[in-house]
Parts: C-alpha cells; sequence; structure tokens
C-alpha cells in the first residue's frame, strides 16, 4: 500500500495539526482514516459523476440497499431486509439523531469507557445524563481480551430505571476488541431485560485481523434484533469517511418505522450521488483492495509489537487490534518510570514536544483512559518506523 502525501487536502489528520495540537510539524497518526488511495473502483465511479458536468439532484440508485444487504451477508453472516436499511450521513450524526428521537433531556445513556470520544461528548452536549459501565482491564496477556464488560455493574445500572439507551462499540474502539457472541448475547439478555436500547457502532466490522470474524450485535438472539439500532459504514474499510457513506440497520419494525419516517421527513436520510455510487463500488469490486489492505496492516501492527518489545523494555505495550487500523498504547509502564505516577499530561507533552507525534490523547476515551495513547496505523511502514524512532530517541533523552 502506497503512502500518499496529504497536505494541502484540507485533510484533518494532516491540515488541521496546528488547530488541534498546536504545532504543524508533527507525524500525523491520529485521526481514523488511512493514508492509502481509496481503490481505483471508489474513484472511477466518482469520476464517473464529474464527467456528466452536471451536479443536480438525484435519488437512491435502485441497487443501493441490496448492495449493502448483500455484502452484509456474505462478509458478516447477517441476513438483512432490504427494508431494514436506511442512508445515514455519518455514524456520529446517526446516534445523534437516535439520542434525540428515543430519548429526551435529562434520560440516562450508558457508555463503557475507555470508548470512541464522541459516545461520551454527544450524549453531554444533548443533555443526557451520562452513565459509565467501565470495561474492566485485564493484565493477562495471554487472555482473549485486553477488556472485559462489567455485567453486574449494568445490571445494577439497569436496575435503576435511569436509562433508556446504551451506546456500544463494536469491534471496540480503542482497544480493537471483536466482541464474541457469548459477550454480545449477555449485553442483549440485560438491556432487554431492563428496556435500554442498544446503538451498534459497527464501523470497524470489515477489518477483522490475525483471522478474527465480526458478529453483528442484532444477530445473536431475537432480544439483539428486536432491541438494537446499527450503524456501519464503508467509510473506515475503503478510506471514504469524506464522502459520507453510512447506513442503518434496524430490525424491529416498531423502532424502525417511526425512526425512519422522521428522518425521511426532515431530510436526514438523504444521500448525495457520490455516497451511494462510492458505497455501491466499494461493495462490489474493493473486496480485492480490502484484503491487501488488510494484510498490509496486520504487518504494521506485528512490526509495532516488535519494535516496542525491542527497544521499549514493557514500558510501553501496543494492545493488538483484532479489527481497525488502531492500536491503542499502554503506556502506563513508561509513566511510572519516567514521571513516578500516571500524568496523563506530561505523557501528551512526551509525544507532542519530544518525540514530534500526534497520536489520540487517551483521557479523551474517558475514564480508563489515563496512561494510554492510540496510534493510528494505517499509514505507510516507512512513517512508523520514523514514528517510533522519534519516540525511543524522546524516552531516551528525557
Amino acid at each position: 500500500m502506497k503512502q500518499i502525501d496529504r497536505r494541502g487536502t484540507y485533510s484533518v489528520k494532516v491540515d488541521a495539526l496546528k488547530k488541534y495540537f498546536g504545532k504543524e510539524n508533527l507525524l500525523p497518526l491520529w485521526v481514523a482514516d488511512m493514508d492509502f488511495k481509496t481503490p481505483e473502483c471508489v474513484r472511477k465511479a466518482l469520476e464517473g459523476v464529474l464527467e456528466g458536468g452536471v451536479y443536480g439532484y438525484n435519488f437512491i440508485p435502485d441497487n443501493y440497499f441490496p448492495t449493502i444487504a448483500s455484502w452484509l451477508k456474505q462478509k458478516q453472516k447477517w441476513e438483512v431486509k432490504q427494508d431494514w436499511l436506511a442512508f445515514i450521513p455519518g455514524i456520529v450524526k446517526g446516534i445523534g439523531y437516535a439520542i434525540n428521537f428515543f430519548t429526551r433531556e435529562g434520560d440516562g445513556i450508558i457508555v463503557q469507557p475507555p470508548v470512541y470520544p464522541p459516545f461520551i461528548n454527544v450524549p453531554k452536549g444533548n443533555e443526557r445524563n451520562l452513565v459509565f459501565n467501565p470495561l474492566i482491564r485485564v493484565e493477562d496477556e495471554n487472555a482473549k481480551y485486553p477488556y472485559r464488560m462489567d455485567f453486574d455493574n449494568l445490571r445494577e445500572i439497569g436496575k435503576s430505571g435511569e436509562c433508556s439507551m446504551l451506546i456500544l462499540s463494536n469491534p471496540h474502539n480503542p482497544g480493537g476488541i471483536a466482541w464474541d457472541r457469548e459477550t454480545l448475547k449477555e449485553l442483549a439478555d440485560i438491556c432487554y431485560e431492563y428496556g435500554i436500547l442498544v446503538i451498534s457502532d459497527e464501523i470497524h466490522a470489515d477489518m477483522p485481523l490475525f483471522g478474527t470474524e465480526h458478529i453483528p450485535f442484532a444477530s445473536v438472539s431475537k432480544e439483539a434484533a428486536r432491541n438494537s439500532i446499527t450503524f456501519g459504514a464503508p467509510s473506515k474499510t475503503f478510506n471514504m469517511a469524506g464522502i459520507v457513506s453510512s447506513f442503518a440497520v434496524v430490525p424491529n419494525e416498531e423502532l424502525r418505522e417511526p425512526f425512519y419516517k422522521w428522518m425521511q421527513v426532515n431530510e436526514l436520510s438523504s444521500p448525495t450521488i457520490f455516497a451511494t455510487l462510492g458505497a455501491i463500488a466499494a461493495y462490489t469490486d474493493g473486496d480485492d483492495w480490502r484484503m491487501r489492505m488488510l494484510d498490509y496492516i496486520e504487518g504494521n501492527v506485528v512490526f509495532v509489537e516488535d519494535f516496542c518489545k525491542e527497544h521499549f523494555n514493557g514500558l510501553v505495550k501496543p494492545v493488538r487490534p483484532l479489527s481497525s487500523f488502531l492500536i491503542w498504547l499502554d503506556c502506563r509502564g513508561l509513566c511510572t518510570k519516567l514521571f513516578g505516577s500516571a500524568d496523563q499530561q506530561r505523557l501528551v507533552d512526551l509525544f507532542i514536544n519530544r518525540a514530534g507525534l500526534a497520536l489520540n490523547d487517551g483521557a479523551a476515551f474517558g475514564p480508563g483512559g489515563d496512561g494510554y495513547m492510540r496510534l493510528n496505523v494505517g499509514c505507510g511502514k516507512e512513517v512508523l518506523e520514523e514514528a517510533l524512532n522519534n519516540l525511543k530517541s524522546a524516552i531516551d533523552e528525557y
């Protein structure tokens, strides 16, 4: 996979460094998109629109939803009916839609930190009561997952009757966990029992690594299907987030009909022609590119793991992702060694000002994020090598 120079393209990851990090001369390894050229099939689909020369109103192509349904069946073993599907202009927006439609100000919304920051920010910004059901860190390096769900705590939250929604990250961001069927089924049972609607963000579903299988939340039981809304997209997988082509899947008609009607009458589910044709092309002809990309990402993950073992003596431990191109870096040992405690501010300063690296601050992921940084390995290996050598030099000099 070839590294693309994205400077001057209005890329948040590259061109907004000054705004978010206070300086421009950093290696950008933060925003969750990749530096690889989008598949040729997607580019050709968009070029076909551009060559037409007229960019007027358009309707959803007849094969848009059938193509998504076919992909979900083939790649995720999930039988989805076409009328379960609707377009949404981005998964975070979809979460906002669900919050505003299904809950009211003051309602409790459960999230499981450390987790993708918008899961925290969107409920709070909409005046909802954020309730944490923190994941439990599993320190055994031979364990199946680096975290497990705290179901005892979730049951206590459910018994309070104060929460009406849980936002699930499946696969988990930033931990890279592809949750297993047993975990998802128990989560579904508890949420169904206490009337807690599950919103499942499955944007990294099509990026399984190291032989992992993605299991859609709504597929694990009748309770899960009746009590969930799933959001997916080709955006992370095919590096086309700027095209904005996400979708919702709602199996339960009682949830689906009023929600989709609300989106439709407010024109919240009307895509551009670029969104639909780009998604159709990706899901029809992009799988070979996807497999090459996943192989390259696996190589990058192993490279980071080997470098950390060789040079950091256990002070920086990458949590191996089982899905996605994001690595959750456990820097707690490094903090203890250099600072005497988990001083997140000094850890961030080390990465930015001493190593010249732009990574995501673990504290933004909520409780349990201190002592961690999130690393994007969706880039050329040469960039990763430069970044890790910079970090090594910064640590050595400290």
